[in-house]
């Protein structure tokens, strides 16, 4: 079982689906949640999104195969949380 919580990755995929589509399709992995799909940049043939998913036990190969189905690949994870709960940035000036 997984300690996944939180999976924030950058992805590249074909036109269609479309990101309400691989969406859904992300929902339905048992262990997830939610999913938030934002478009960060739309070419001729490919599109970039950034995908978070979160809930109790993410299933990361799950995750991976549920995107490589759809034609998408994941081109960085950019973020992880894992373990008993959710830990938040926090954000601390810097001082000069």
């Amino acid at each position: 079982m997984s300690d996944i919580k939180r999976i924030v990755l950058d992805v590249l995929k074909p036109h269609k689906p479309s990101i309400v589509e691989m969406c859904q399709k992300l929902t339905t992995i048992k262990g997830v949640e939610g999913v938030n799909c934002t478009l960060d940049e739309v070419d001729q043939d490919t599109e970039s999104v950034r995908i978070t998913i979160e809930g109790p036990a993410i299933d990361f190969e799950k995750v991976e195969q549920t995107l490589r189905e759809g034609g998408a690949v994941i081109h960085s994870v950019d973020s992880v949380s894992a373990g008993k709960k959710l830990v938040e940035d926090v954000r601390v000036p810097q001082h000069r």
